[in-house]
C-alpha cells in the first residue's frame, strides 16, 4: 500500500512540475514579446534595498494598516508553513511519516506548534479579507474591471487557503490522537492543534488513520493545485513581484523620458550633432504590448489587483473611465491572447492593445500626476503604458483632441500653452494691453 502511494505521489508531484514548467515558459516567453530597451537606472544596492525592504517587508503596503497587517500575517504564514511542505514532499517520495521528528530534529513540536501559530494568523486574515471584499462597502473592490472572474479569482484563492490551513490542524490533531495507539515516534504535543484533540478523541483508530490521511492529502495535493492555478492567477504576483522591484528605476517620478528618434529629429533641425546609433521606431508610441518595454508586461503580470492606484487616481475620482489598475489588467490579459495565438499560430494582428482593450477616453484622461505610481505597493508604473499609448495616439493617429493640438503648436511656437509670446505673459498684472 506503501508503494502505491509513493508512486501516485512521485506521479502527481511529477504531473505538476511539468504543468508549472509549461505556464513559466509560457509567462516567460510572453514577457519577451515587449521590446528589449529598457533598463534599470538603479545601482545594484539600492535595488537590493528595495528588494529587502518592499518586496520582503512590504514597506509600501504600511500606509493602509489594517490591510498591510493582513497581508504581512498572510505572506509570512505563506513563507513559514512551506517549511513544512518539505518535509511533506519528502515523506510522500520516500512513504515515511514526520521524517524530520523521525530523524531527530529537536524541538520537532515546537516546530510544528510555530508553524500551527502561523496557520491561525493566515485563517485570521483570509476570513476577513472575505468580509471585506464582499460584505464591507469598500469602494476599489466594487469597480467594473473587477466583475467576473476578478472577483471570483480572489474569493476563490482565500478560500482555497483557508481549506489547507483547516487540513494542517486535522491532520495534526488527529496524529496527536493516534500516537496514543500507534508505535511510530512520538512528536510531543503540537500547541494549537492538541486543543482540537477533543473533537476525534472518540474515534476508533483506523477511522482515526483515514481522517489523518485524507488531511494529509487534501492540503499536499491542494498545494499542488494552488502551484498551478497562482500562474492562471493574479496570485502571481506572490513570485514576479520580486524581480518586478528589483528592476524598477528610482527616478523622480515627474520625469518622462524623450524619444530618442525624435530627440535625433530636433537636434538634426537645430543643426546639433544626432546619435546615429538610435533607429528609426517602426512606431511611435504604443499600438499593441510589443511595442512596450519587456518591464511593463513584467508589471502587469505583476498586479496584485489591489486597486490602490485607482482609489488615488484624479480622474477616476471625479468620473472619468480611467484606472490605472485596469490599464494593468488590460496589458496582461492582451499578452495572454496574443501568446495563446501564438502557440495556435493565429494571427493576432487583427486586434490591438489600443482600442479593443483601452480606449482613448482613458488616455487622455490621464493627468500625468503619478499618484498611481506613487502609491503602488509594487512598484508598477502605469503611466509609463499610458504615456506610450498617448504618444500613439499623437505621433501615429494625429487624433488628439483639437484643443490639444492648439496648445502643442503654441509651445512650439510661443514656448507656453498660450497663443501669445512668452514676453507677454506678465502684462496682465502690470496693467499692460
Amino acid at each position: 500500500m506503501h508503494i502505491i502511494s509513493q508512486l501516485f505521489f512521485i506521479t502527481l508531484l511529477t504531473l505538476s512540475v511539468i504543468i508549472i514548467n509549461r505556464r513559466v515558459r509560457f509567462i516567460n516567453r510572453n514577457i519577451l514579446l515587449g521590446k528589449k530597451n529598457y533598463s534599470s537606472n538603479t545601482d545594484k544596492k539600492t535595488r537590493i534595498k528595495n528588494l529587502i525592504l518592499i518586496a520582503f517587508g512590504q514597506s509600501k503596503m504600511f500606509k493602509k494598516i489594517v490591510p498591510a497587517i493582513l497581508h504581512l500575517m498572510i505572506y509570512s504564514g505563506f513563507i513559514i508553513i512551506n517549511v513544512e511542505i518539505i518535509e511533506i514532499i519528502l515523506d510522500g517520495i520516500l512513504g515515511t511519516h514526520r521524517i524530520f521528528n523521525v530523524l531527530g530534529m529537536p524541538f520537532y513540536n515546537v516546530f510544528i506548534s510555530i508553524i500551527e501559530f502561523f496557520v491561525l494568523l493566515v485563517i485570521i486574515s483570509c476570513v476577513i479579507f472575505l468580509i471585506r471584499r464582499n460584505i464591507l462597502n469598500i469602494k476599489r473592490f466594487k469597480s467594473i474591471e473587477l466583475k467576473g472572474w476578478p472577483i471570483l479569482d480572489a474569493n476563490l484563492i482565500l478560500i482555497f487557503e483557508i481549506i489547507l490551513m483547516i487540513a494542517i490542524l486535522s491532520m495534526n490533531a488527529s496524529d496527536l490522537v493516534l500516537q496514543d495507539f500507534e508505535s511510530y515516534k512520538k512528536t510531543g504535543n503540537f500547541y494549537f492543534s492538541s486543543v482540537l484533540k477533543p473533537l476525534f478523541i472518540n474515534f476508533d483508530i483506523q477511522t482515526l488513520t483515514y481522517i489523518e490521511r485524507i488531511s494529509w492529502w487534501i492540503h499536499i495535493i491542494g498545494i499542488f493545485l494552488f502551484a498551478i492555478y497562482v500562474t492562471y492567477s493574479k496570485h502571481l504576483h506572490i513570485f514576479l513581484g520580486f524581480p518586478n522591484i528589483y528592476h524598477s528605476n528610482e527616478e523622480n517620478l515627474g520625469k518622462i523620458n524623450n524619444m530618442p528618434s525624435i530627440t535625433n529629429e530636433i537636434k538634426d533641425i537645430l543643426g546639433e550633432k544626432v546619435n546615429e546609433t538610435v533607429p528609426t521606431p517602426d512606431r511611435f508610441g504604443a499600438k499593441d504590448i510589443t511595442d512596450l518595454s519587456w518591464k511593463n508586461i513584467l508589471e502587469s503580470y505583476s498586479c496584485s489587483e489591489c486597486g490602490r492606484c485607482t482609489a488615488v487616481c484624479p480622474p477616476n475620482i471625479t468620473g472619468k473611465k480611467l484606472s490605472p489598475r485596469k490599464i494593468m489588467m488590460d496589458v496582461r490579459d492582451r499578452t495572454n491572447e496574443i501568446g495563446i495565438n501564438i502557440d495556435k499560430n493565429i494571427k493576432y494582428e487583427d486586434r490591438s492593445l489600443v482600442g479593443d482593450y483601452i480606449s482613448k477616453e482613458e488616455i487622455l484622461a490621464c493627468t500625468s500626476c503619478n499618484a498611481c505610481v506613487e502609491e503602488c505597493p509594487l512598484k508598477i508604473n502605469p503611466l509609463d503604458i499610458i504615456i506610450e499609448c498617448r504618444r500613439y495616439y499623437a505621433l501615429e493617429e494625429s487624433s488628439l483632441p483639437s484643443e490639444w493640438n492648439a496648445m502643442l503648436q503654441n509651445i512650439e511656437t510661443n514656448y507656453s500653452p498660450w497663443k501669445f509670446p512668452i514676453d507677454d505673459r506678465s502684462k496682465w498684472y502690470k496693467n499692460e494691453d
